[in-house]
């Protein structure tokens, strides 16, 4: 796959991808275009490539395409052209999965009902099947044309396709899906297919995408942490989790999970969850520090490629003949919410930009700035038993150190007292740190092992890289810290001279040095015109990186924000805060703040009301839902139209003043229950399942039906005896029937470019 012979060109090696010649690291989002509104594109498009990524991942559901057969639609939310030259605009690469079959948690896997009750063998070789299913390629090429990345068109934003998902057992198909889909104008510079599940793929056709879950809202209801979790919390080789949609196969897989071994192709995933999902049944409580922790993990385990599933939530559409969602009534084994697929994504489904946004940002710049270089190195696991999970990807060199304490909180990983690694190169053997430490529950890092920084050939630490600037004075390197472990620098070929910023000392040619001041932006260790600024960890997750008024900048701000044509663009707080930047603002009306450091400009930020507290609603009789169960599997199921048509509302009172305040008018309501949706008049707005998440809703959409109609609030209580899994932390502990909102507030969504 893939061809050298022309700028831009992208071809696999056996271990990373190659883009124009050089190693590339692929950070791939995956964002449905369908399920979100076509004015919100731009926004969240550079939303997620202020996230450290560079290529988008979507879905083309069919059944939203051609609910009624014959009528192809591509118009409004549908608009796939718009998408891709918006995201291209934005600077975004993008990988379409075209199926036809998808999955993505939608009614019949994504299939319109029409093609859904055809006597056909559906995703087979059946010439009536691939009679359609090449008139949905044929009309997706038809919209696409000209958007490829090729040799005519190098600039092309589309670079991968996805034939079907999930497919295990046919290779053959996956063949003639190609064929067909190529056929009918359909090119790529890389094809892929899923590869977990022990899926059969076609060899030399198509690169194996895999995925990786902390959870799973598939598994059953008294399933504690599923069995799978433990694999991709731990340094491993291992590529495929045969787990992931074993709920829809007819039988187990066969034979073991794919191993590096065994795979000629580079790691790439398309899958690690930035969230999950909840249904009825299951209801995963997934942590930000969980999906960060993981994505880690898969970088230590030797990924060459890190896709995310869902990185910005989304909303199930509601098509003109049914509902879209993936449930009991369409022969599936769960029930999921009618409206949500938030997915406790890294970005929500109302845009809002979570806290393992920001963590994986800070894995995001050091591939974008250091990937190429990680991306060439292979895994070394350590030999034999150790209380410590780590795992180096280097060469005989120099390379990089990973290290994993951390799982979900179900099952918490103890610290472990006396740590110090031991690392071979041909040169010299590193014990990092000098001195054993105690690593802390819960930690997770990646620490560089004789890696080049600015002027210096040859650096180890103890702290994370996270990206660097070159500027006037020379070059600035931020880093890091490891929470609880001291910070420690090593230099090679330095005079010892030459280090300013921290107790110095040489050992065997090595200058070693312990910065002066504690992790801040103040925290400089200086060589040469190269500047090691040490950040703690807090301030390491507030980190951008991108334009501002032409120049390469970066910015530190610890809340939401993107880069646009405008330069950065951050929403505004309730309180003032400080953001600093490097280099200097050339025109701005902020309030300069003294520096802290030699090298940013901090400014004031003055806060704004932003916030609205509403009269909480009460429920007054909280009923319980009737337990039923149905589906595939027999697993409880969601109460329906009717029980919930069978519930008093109560009325939000909302001013539709309020709607003026800002962009969007986010309704957050902290609430106990079991299931509750939020309408106007006829129109169901949100609904969710409880899992001790808040219930977020941007109002702002719906401010017309709202004006005529009101808000209004259905909900079943939370039944003390009910079998539904909700994680330990959060399930309520009572002998009765919980329904009530702590609180209800408003938020209004404001944003300033800061130039």
């Amino acid at each position: 796959m893939g061809d050298r012979s022309f700028p831009g060109s992208i071809r696999l090696t056996t271990r990373y991808v190659e883009r124009d010649g050089r190693p590339w690291f692929p950070i791939m989002a995956e964002y449905h275009f369908s399920r979100d509104l076509p004015e919100s594109w731009e926004t969240e498009l550079r939303k997620i490539k202020s996230g450290g990524v560079n290529i988008v991942a979507t879905y083309l559901l069919w059944i939203l395409h051609e609910e009624v057969r014959g009528q192809v639609r591509w118009d409004g939310a549908r608009d796939l052209r718009r998408f891709i030259e918006t995201a291209h605009r934005v600077g975004l690469k993008v990988v379409i999965r075209i199926g036809p079959w998808a999955h993505g948690e939608t009614r019949n896997g994504g299939f319109p009902d029409w093609l859904q009750e055809l006597p056909i063998a559906h995703r087979t070789n059946d010439p009536a099947y691939l009679a359609l299913a090449g008139e949905w390629y044929r009309a997706i090429a038809e919209q696409v044309s000209g958007l490829f990345h090729d040799e005519a068109n190098p600039d092309g934003p589309i670079v991968g396709v996805q034939i079907d998902n999930e497919l295990y057992d046919q290779p053959e198909h996956l063949i003639t899906l190609r064929e067909l889909a190529e056929e009918h104008g359909i090119r790529a510079s890389l094809w892929t297919v899923t590869g977990w599940g022990g899926a059969q793929i076609p060899a030399g056709r198509f690169l194996p995408v895999y995925a990786g879950y902390s959870d799973a809202f598939w598994e059953e209801s008294t399933t504690g942490w599923p069995s799978f979790g433990k694999m991709h919390f731990t340094f491993n080789t291992v590529r495929d989790d045969l787990s992931v949609g074993a709920d829809l196969r007819d039988a187990p897989a066969e034979g073991e999970a794919v191993d590096a071994v065994d795979d000629p192709w580079p790691f790439a995933t398309c899958e690690l969850g930035g969230g999950m999902q909840v249904a009825y049944h299951r209801r995963p409580h997934v942590a930000p520090a969980d999906v960060a922790a993981l994505a880690l993990v898969k970088l230590g385990s030797g990924s060459a490629w890190q896709g995310y599933y869902l990185y910005h939530g989304a909303t199930q559409v509601f098509g003109g003949l049914s509902t879209t969602q993936e449930s009991h009534a369409t022969g599936y084994p769960n029930d999921l919410p009618l409206r949500d697929y938030d997915f406790y994504a890294p970005i929500g489904r109302n845009g809002e930009e979570r806290e393992h946004f920001h963590s994986l940002r800070r894995q995001h710049l050091l591939l974008e700035t250091y990937g190429h270089r990680l991306a060439t190195y292979p895994t070394v696991l350590p030999e034999g038993s150790d209380d410590v999970r780590w795992a180096v990807r280097g060469d005989e060199n120099g390379g990089y150190l990973f290290i994993n304490n951390h799982q979900p909180a179900i099952a918490p990983l103890a610290g472990v007292e006396d740590v110090q690694f031991e690392v071979e190169f041909s040169e010299r053997t590193l014990r990092v740190p000098e001195h054993p430490f105690a690593l802390r529950s819960g930690v997770f890092a990646a620490w560089p092992l004789r890696q080049p920084f600015g002027s210096v050939r040859a650096v180890t630490a103890t702290a994370q890289p996270v990206t660097e600037i070159t500027v006037e004075s020379g070059t600035v390197v931020l880093l890091a810290a490891t929470a609880g472990v001291p910070v420690e620098i090593r230099f090679e070929g330095v005079d010892a001279g030459d280090v300013r910023g921290g107790r110095v000392r040489e050992r065997d040619g090595v200058v070693i040095v312990t910065p002066t001041h504690e992790p801040g932006l103040d925290c400089e260790v200086v060589v040469g015109d190269t500047t090691f600024v040490i950040l703690d960890s807090e301030t390491a997750d507030a980190v951008w990186k991108g334009e501002i008024d032409g120049r390469s900048s970066i910015v530190i701000w610890r809340g939401e924000g993107w880069f646009d044509e405008d330069g950065f663009r951050l929403i505004e707080r309730a309180d003032s805060a400080v953001i600093a930047v490097l280099p200097a603002l050339h025109d701005t009306d902020m309030s300069r703040l003294e520096s802290v450091g030699s090298h940013f400009s901090r400014y004031e930020v003055v806060g704004r009301d932003v916030l609205r507290s509403l009269k909480a609603p009460v429920f007054d009789i909280p009923a319980i839902a009737p337990v039923v169960v149905g589906g595939t599997a027999d697993r409880f199921s969601a109460p329906t139209d009717e029980d919930f048509a069978a519930l008093a509302p109560v009325l939000l009172h909302l001013e539709d003043a309020w709607f003026d305040d800002g962009d969007r008018l986010l309704l957050e309501l902290d609430w106990v229950g079991d299931a509750i949706r939020l309408s106007s008049g006829d129109e169901l707005l949100a609904d969710q399942f409880w899992s001790g998440r808040l219930l977020v809703v941007d109002l702002a959409p719906h401010r017309e039906q709202i004006r005529r109609h009101g808000l209004t609030a259905r909900a079943f209580a939370w039944s003390p005896d009910t079998g539904v899994y909700v994680d330990p932390r959060f399930r309520p502990d009572t002998s009765m029937p919980s329904l009530f909102v702590r609180s209800a507030e408003l938020r209004a969504v404001r944003s300033r470019a800061i130039r």
